[in-house]
């Protein structure tokens, strides 16, 4: 039995659209997960999964420990729900959250937020003055982790902090320890040029070697410069954790000494971004399936609804992909509609009105803010059906 009629068998009872999880699937990229990370715990990025139970699932597994959280608001709920250890990897500007965190002293002592400038220290101090008694709040100070090259005229990665050098990272540490009530207990660094970035990209071999030419001037780079910003952070700040790393990088990341502990997230799902790279392969786990409502012509479908873009730079890798049957491509004046997708292909002359066409999401946990159920199959069957923050009445974004 093929996936696709596995798929379908497991799911006949349900009407779609609905997205699955495939657990054997997202067993197996999580063993390969902890297989590149070498014995170095792995935190778990809850923005690419955004289902509490699977966190659940994932956590309980060997070599995983600990959540990388997107906001405070979701820090503080999952918090409030048992998980510990909870990294916030972006900023906050949320009063209200700082608040409740610095007078909930079982939570603070569980999540640490980001910080890179002292205007976020400022802002933080001003948010939670109201508090009291009021709790310790843990920090994570942010580092760049950009390639830069040619005096500055070439970069590669996100725009994320201002703080770069040893320097920079040593007068915050430093201007941290000064102000009572706030404690640095960590250092992240996303090097989103590698570990969100393909090395094989399809249909362009000489960008191809490009990116891997960066890439790897990029890793020499940043294993010095991180380790330097380490061991400078250290002199002012008992650090518990050193994060570094992705999906894409973890090979690469958990050779560096500095790091304590590398993060991941897409690689459980496999979204359709992560089947670009050479150094490893994951099998698609998550999901959605659009039914078939219209045939415009013989070699045409149309699917209910599919417009599901992913963030980032506009174009067609941010499209879901038309997964199953294989050979299904977009009509070029069209793409992926609010309400409706027209699909061409030769696969489109087997297909009737109320079958399903199985796709996947560009991205990993953005595929869950669209649909408020993922109905885990193994095998044939679909074992349980759990709710994703959207089905729990939970959008933090």
């Amino acid at each position: 039995m093929d996936d696709r009629q596995r798929y379908d068998r497991a799911t006949a009872a349900l009407e779609p659209p609905f997205a699955i999880l495939d657990l054997a699937a997202m067993r197996a990229n999580a063993a390969d997960l902890v297989r590149r990370a070498a014995g170095k715990p792995i935190r778990v990025a809850s923005k690419s999964v955004r289902s509490r139970a699977v966190l659940e699932r994932i956590l309980a597994m060997d070599g995983f420990r600990g959540i990388m959280a997107f906001t405070l608001p979701e820090a503080l709920w999952l918090a409030g729900q048992g998980f510990t250890d909870i990294l916030v990897a972006y900023p906050t500007a949320d009063r209200h959250a700082l608040a409740a965190l610095a007078a909930d002293p079982r939570a603070a002592a569980e999540i640490a937020i980001t910080v890179d400038s002292r205007e976020q220290l400022d802002f933080v101090e001003k948010a939670v003055s109201g508090a009291h008694p009021r709790a310790e709040l843990r920090l994570s100070l942010d580092v760049d982790a950009g390639y830069v090259a040619l005096g500055g005229k070439f970069r590669a990665g996100a725009l994320r902090s201002p703080v770069r050098e040893p320097h920079q990272a040593a007068d915050l540490a430093t201007a941290i320890a000064k102000r009572p009530g706030l404690r640095l207990v960590g250092v992240m660094a996303y090097e989103a040029q590698i570990a969100g970035v393909g090395d094989d990209p399809p249909g362009n071999a000489a960008f191809a070697r490009v990116v891997r030419l960066m890439q790897a001037r990029s890793a020499r780079e940043l294993i010095v410069r991180r380790g330097r910003i380490v061991h400078a952070v250290r002199q002012i700040a008992d650090l518990e954790f050193v994060n570094g790393g992705g999906t894409g990088s973890i090979e690469t990341t958990v050779r560096e000494k500095a790091v304590t502990e590398v993060a991941a997230g897409s690689g459980f799902f496999h979204p359709r971004l992560f089947d670009f790279y050479r150094r490893f392969s994951g099998r698609p786990a998550a999901l959605f399936a659009l039914p078939v409502v219209r045939r415009p012509g013989p070699d045409t479908v149309t699917v209910l609804g599919g417009g599901y873009l992913a963030s980032g730079p506009p174009g067609p890798s941010r499209l879901p992909q038309p997964y199953l049957p294989a050979g299904l491509r977009y009509a070029q004046d069209e793409g992926a509609g609010e309400v409706q997708t027209p699909l061409l292909g030769q696969a489109a002359q087997e297909l009737r009105v109320g079958d399903r066409v199985w796709f996947r999401h560009a991205k990993a946990g953005e595929m869950c803010e669209r649909f408020d159920t993922l109905h885990l199959v193994d095998g044939d069957t679909v074992t349980e059906s759990v709710p994703t923050y959207r089905g729990e009445g939970r959008t933090f974004l």
